[in-house]
């Protein structure tokens, strides 16, 4: 199994034009990660997705990294890449240097945010940008139903609860056209029970093929890994 380094970015690149054999290749997800605990199921969730015949490369914050680490999380062998915050400086040094979300953002037919937790969810309600994963998904196409964004949420129940979090989500859903994967309700790492769990790996990877086959035509992105 490959481990959480990153490799340097790949001195070939396809640009933004794609051959006529793109058509055929494997539909292609970027699972973006932030900080919950609950981003040790990261290795499941490639897994379930490599295991349905999709390419899938990470992205993991900060937060998330700390909890991968401590956990050992090995990625499965078949991932593209884990992309960190650190990846996005270091290849560019010079004007025509690589911008790291774009080109995420033009490779990937689909993104995953999941675990989505409570910092990240605020974040990106009110547009910020202030690492790699919300860069990416700020830059996402808005209203793009050939390229959708799908967010499970992880939270303890009080934050789940909290009254800006339905808001949070509700301009998620309804402004920018994100896809919800219900939590659930259990005991949590923290010890309560309640709402705000992330839904199981395997619900997620649904929800991820379901809204794959909805899809009509138009594969995107370009080959640069």
């Amino acid at each position: 199994a490959s481990n959480t380094e990153s490799e340097p970015v790949a001195e070939e690149r396809s640009g933004s034009k794609m051959s006529g054999a793109a058509t055929k290749r494997k539909r292609r997800v970027l699972l973006g990660c932030t900080g919950s605990v609950a981003s040790i199921k990261v290795p499941q969730m490639c897994q379930g997705l490599l295991d349905r015949g999709l390419d899938v490369a990470v992205v993991c914050t900060q937060s998330a990294e700390h909890f991968l680490a401590r956990a050992d999380c090995s990625m499965p062998e078949g991932v593209t890449r884990v992309w960190r915050d650190s990846d996005e400086w270091s290849s560019w040094q010079a004007r025509g240097d690589p911008v790291v979300h774009i080109d995420l953002r033009n490779w990937a037919d689909l993104l995953l945010l999941a675990p989505l937790d409570a910092n990240t969810l605020a974040k990106l309600s009110c547009g910020l940008c202030d690492n790699l994963l919300t860069c990416i998904a700020r830059a996402w196409p808005v209203g793009d139903i050939g390229r959708p964004i799908i967010f499970a949420l992880a939270m303890n129940s009080a934050m789940y609860q909290h009254p800006l979090t339905a808001k949070h989500v509700a301009v998620l859903k309804n402004t920018l056209g994100y896809v919800e994967v219900p939590v659930v309700a259990k005991t949590l790492m923290c010890g309560e029970v309640g709402a705000g769990a992330m839904a199981e790996p395997d619900t997620i990877v649904e929800a991820v093929m379901k809204a794959l086959s909805s899809v009509s035509g138009g594969l995107n992105g370009v080959s640069f890994f």
